[in-house]
């Protein structure tokens, strides 16, 4: 993540203890009062999250809407995504493979529903965070289980279908290599006799595939300056 220096009214933000709906109403009319517009936007985002320890409700819905939206609508590919922005965002929100912000984790599984393709590697990566969860006991995914057990819960089910509903069809759900691992490592992970029966089903409807139609690839965050006429390209 690069060095930002953070602008009012985020700088004062940066510094409260909770952040509240006259924070973000703040946001919103002095900050990006045309919503999230660059990588940098991103990073102010993520420092106020992780700066204030305390946040309204609202911060939540504030944060995953407006980040997935510049991510998959307002950057090309527009409506989808590719290998290297999807590369980018996992470097955004992790740390060694793991996602420990609740809020970031929402913002992941938001950018998978609402993207028209999602390359293989994301998907892998947010299944991998109830694989941690398994068996490393940590990450978002971890805090968040409301049974804490070496076995799929309803919870987890209800997670994994978030993550490969889209690829699930007449009872097939068709998924690529790194999906189909992480599929069997987190089955590993399990006592089978804890598991959920929908676990089950749920393997059983997988079809390994190599193909998968994706958008025209292009360079990450190419955006387009309204003031200047011309395009961007950030790494």
């Amino acid at each position: 993540m690069s060095e930002i220096r953070l602008a009012f009214p985020a700088c004062v933000i940066a510094g409260k203890h909770r952040l509240g709906v006259e924070d973000i109403d703040l946001l919103r009319r002095h900050s990006f009062p045309e919503g999230i517009r660059t990588a940098d936007d991103v990073v102010v985002m993520l420092a106020l999250n992780n700066s204030c320890p305390e946040k309204c409700p609202e911060w939540n819905s504030y944060f995953v809407e407006q980040l997935a939206a510049f991510i998959v609508q307002y950057n090309y590919p527009q409506g989808s995504l590719d290998e290297i922005n999807v590369a980018w965002l996992m470097r955004m929100v992790a740390t060694d493979g793991v996602i420990h912000s609740a809020v970031e984790l929402e913002l992941v599984l938001h950018v998978i529903e609402i993207s028209a393709y999602v390359p293989d590697e994301l998907r892998a990566f947010a299944l991998d965070q109830l694989r941690l969860a398994l068996s490393d006991n940590r990450g978002a995914y971890h805090k968040s289980r409301a049974i804490d057990r070496r076995g799929i819960t309803r919870q987890d089910v209800d997670y994994i279908m978030r993550i490969l509903r889209a690829l699930s069809d007449g009872g097939t759900i068709t998924v690529q290599a790194l999906t189909w691992a992480v599929m069997m490592q987190i089955g590993e992970e399990t006592l089978p006799a804890s598991n959920h029966p929908r676990w089950s089903q749920i393997v059983s409807a997988l079809a390994l595939t190599d193909y998968a139609e994706a958008p025209r690839r292009t360079r990450w965050l190419r955006i387009v300056d309204d003031r200047l006429g011309t395009e961007a390209a950030v790494a």
